[in-house]
Parts: C-alpha cells; structure tokens; sequence
C-alpha cells in the first residue's frame, strides 16, 4: 500500500497540518484503522512545535466523514463483531484512542479548520463540533443521525451542540436525526462559510495561513479559556482570563507584535 492509498493521510508543510480520511469508497466513514491513525495524527500534531494550526478534511467531494463505519467500527463497540486485527484490539484495549480520535478528553489548544466537502453526519459531525473554524461546501449536509439507528451521539455532541446552537436547534437535530443543508447550517452559527466545492480546501488554507502568522501561545491561551470558561460564573471565567493575561505578557511575542506594529512589517512569532 503506498502512502496515498492509507485510510488516512498526514501532511505537515511549513506551520501547517493537514489529516483527510481518505476512504471516499465509503464515504470517508472512520473504522478502526481510521481511529487508530487519527488518534497518531493528532498526537503528533499536538506534540509537534512547529505545528500552529490543522486542516481536517476528507477525500473527495462526496463526503468529509460519514460517521463510524457501520460494518466494522460500530458492530466492533456493540460486542456484535469480535476483533479481527490489530487496529481493532487496539481500539478496544486502548483508552486513548477513542479520547483523541474524537477530540473529547483530549486538551488541544491548536487552532482546527475543518474543510467539510460533503456529507457531514453522525461522528463526523461530531468531530465538527470540536474545530475552531469551519468552511463547508455549498453541497454539504449535516446530521446527528445516530438516534435513528438506536445509537446516541456519543463523541461529545450531547454536549457540544447544546452549547453551540440554541436548545430547539440542537434537541431538533440530535432527537430527530434530520439533515440540513449548508445555508442553514451558516444560518445557524453551525459553520463559518459555505463556498463553492472546488474552493473549500483553498478557503480552508488561507485561513489556516492567517492563523499560523499569530502568536501561538496568545493562540492557545484564548483557545484553552474560551473553551473552560464555559458554564462558569463570570468571577470564575474571569480568573481563568487573567492567569492567561500574565502567562502571554510574559513571552516575548508579546512584546514581538507592538514593536513590529511601530516598525510597520511583520511580527516574528516564535511561540515564546
């Protein structure tokens, strides 16, 4: 098998990382081979100082991710498939990857774009959930339909979606499975843009560009806050605030980017 032909594919070029699922045959759906090297990926991107900022996205048009594979991975999680190769012991035995793999217990302060090119529905948009910044095509749909299968969302929507959208919006989604269609989910705050298909991954790029020029702990310091501070009592969101205030006043980005400014030319950040 070459390197093009793996489920997944990794590349890392200059600041930036891009991971696609790369089985358009079934419609980018995660089996365990899938979550193994997705929970790798992310792992490497996180431990990784050179990496800023991470495309997520998935081969094709058709699909950026149609969820679990319903053949391998979900009858595997069921007990209704017994394990067969390494990828599915692993996935069984180790508690980790499904924590990393579905972004869920896994503390990456990052920036995350999702490049979504298609069908977006049940672990897949679960993973949605977990981006920063989302970029769909003008063909995209997206679904929590797991309900429908006698499954719940369990990769963190029951949590996430409620929190992103308004109740009715998120119980309408997750309690009916429905799909909509990209205009709605830029309606709803779901995604950022909806562009035509052929500009997604290009979008996607020059966002993760800009990103990549900031200062990577003012980066991850308002990434980490945002996302704890949420459901706190302001006094409590506020601490969390200014203990990011004095950790970024400290490096020497800090003082990097006011004097580029008065100097007019670019900061040079160094994530210190």
């Amino acid at each position: 098998m070459t390197q093009a032909e793996l489920p997944l594919l990794y590349e890392k070029a200059g600041h930036i990382a891009v991971i696609t699922f790369n089985r358009p045959e079934a419609r980018n759906a995660l089996s365990p081979e899938v979550l193994c090297r997705f929970a790798d990926a992310l792992l490497d991107f996180q431990a990784d100082a050179d990496m800023r900022a991470l495309i997520l996205t998935g081969s094709g048009t058709q699909a950026f991710c149609s969820g679990g594979d319903l053949g391998l991975t979900l009858p595997l999680l069921t007990g209704d498939r017994k394990p067969e190769t390494e990828w599915d012991h692993r996935l069984l035995d180790d508690p980790t990857v499904f924590s990393v793999s579905s972004l869920r217990d896994f503390p990456l302060y990052k920036p995350v774009v999702a490049a979504v090119n298609g069908t977006c529905v049940a672990a897949g948009a679960e993973l949605l959930l977990a981006t920063d910044i989302r970029i769909a095509s003008s063909q995209a749909r997206f679904a929590w339909p797991e309900v429908q299968r006698g499954l719940i969302p369990f990769a963190g929507s029951l949590a996430r979606l409620p929190a992103q959208l308004s109740h009715c919006q998120a119980m309408e989604l997750m309690l009916t499975g429905a799909a909509i269609e990209a205009q709605k989910a830029l309606q709803w705050g779901l995604v950022n843009y909806v562009v035509e298909p052929g500009e997604v991954m290009a979008r996607a790029r020059t966002v993760a560009e800009g990103l990549a020029a900031n200062a990577p702990v003012a980066i991850a310091e308002i990434k980490k806050t945002a996302i704890q501070s949420i459901g706190l009592p302001l006094s409590e969101a506020f601490a969390l605030e200014n203990a990011s205030y004095d950790r970024v006043m400290a490096t020497e980005d800090a003082k990097e980017g006011p004097r580029a400014f008065m100097q007019r030319r670019p900061a040079i950040y160094k994530g210190k």
